[in-house]
């Protein structure tokens, strides 16, 4: 039987520590401040990264190095057989496509995975797989499970301003002058990897009731048909503190009581884009017990 490791990145969520109690390796994400090229994790957290965003001085994300990301697969294929990797989705990145042109030279030992996931779904993504090798799944049956399940997903996220929003050229600095002086919250969604406009609120509140109103309707129709023990309810945040985060989860967990759940904070990298105060769930179905890997 092969030796396989399960690679991802931290907009996963997950932190390097977090991966190696997992038996998962984790490649930091990097993020430049102020013309400073940070990695996650490693020299910058979200505390530092929200400052600088007060203070105005310019953020954005970037892709890993293929450096950086080609040293990580060969320390890895020492000891393994193979490596699948999780990246974010190559519809809201170009460092999945990268990554796959890399692997082409690594004679089919790295698998890069597309699997349409980011933040709090590409871990599920992440634990899946791990359970999948746990079970003796080949590497290239791995992947097969992984782009199967790829479109049992729904995402839908809701930012406090849409400043970072306009920076990263998601939307047109006319559009997000217009809806900062009317207070406008966007409510976006991502189907298939893609970011997506879903619609437009007065007020945080009533983003988080379309969302919860749009999960509702999504369990009674295109998840109906899975069992509830395979369905994943989850949160994600890029909030300043505990007390906003677990009020989050508590809100959703009181809307869809009795589902598998859990709160990732958002990225610094996808951080970098929402600004603080974004928030978002999201249903996955999911093949793993969540009770293994809390």
């Amino acid at each position: 039987m092969s030796k396989i490791a399960i690679m991802t990145d931290t907009n996963s969520g997950m932190t390097v520590e977090e991966g190696k109690r997992h038996g998962i390796f984790v490649l930091p994400m990097p993020v430049i401040v102020d013309g400073k090229d940070c990695t996650e994790t490693v020299d910058i957290t979200h505390e530092s990264l929200f400052a600088a965003m007060k203070q105005g001085f310019p953020v954005s994300s970037s892709q890993p190095s293929p450096g950086d990301l080609m040293e990580m697969w060969d320390e890895i294929l020492k000891e393994y057989d193979d490596v699948v990797y999780l990246p974010m989705s190559s519809g809201l990145s170009g460092s999945c496509q990268t990554a796959a042109q890399l692997a082409e030279g690594y004679d089919g030992r790295v698998h890069v995975v597309d699997n349409k996931r980011i933040s709090l779904p590409q871990l599920l993504a992440v634990y899946d797989a791990r359970h999948l090798v746990d079970l003796g799944l080949s590497a290239h049956e791995i992947v097969a499970r992984l782009l199967e399940n790829a479109m049992n997903c729904s995402i839908y996220i809701t930012v406090n301003t849409l400043e970072y929003l306009k920076r990263s050229g998601r939307v047109t600095p006319a559009a997000a002058a217009i809806g900062t002086v009317l207070g406008i919250k966007p409510v976006l969604t991502i189907q298939g990897g893609k970011l997506d406009k879903f619609t437009k609120v007065r007020a945080m509140e009533q983003a988080h009731e379309k969302m919860i109103a749009k999960m509702r309707e999504e369990l009674n129709t295109r998840f109906a048909g899975f069992p509830k023990e395979k369905i994943f309810v989850g949160t994600a945040g890029s909030f300043s503190s505990k007390a906003e985060s677990d009020a989050w989860l508590a809100e959703m967990r009181a809307a869809f009581p009795g589902y598998a759940s859990s709160y990732a904070p958002l990225s610094c990298s996808i951080s970098s884009h929402t600004g603080e105060g974004a928030c978002g769930m999201g249903i996955v179905i999911i093949e793993h017990d969540p009770e293994m890997y809390k």
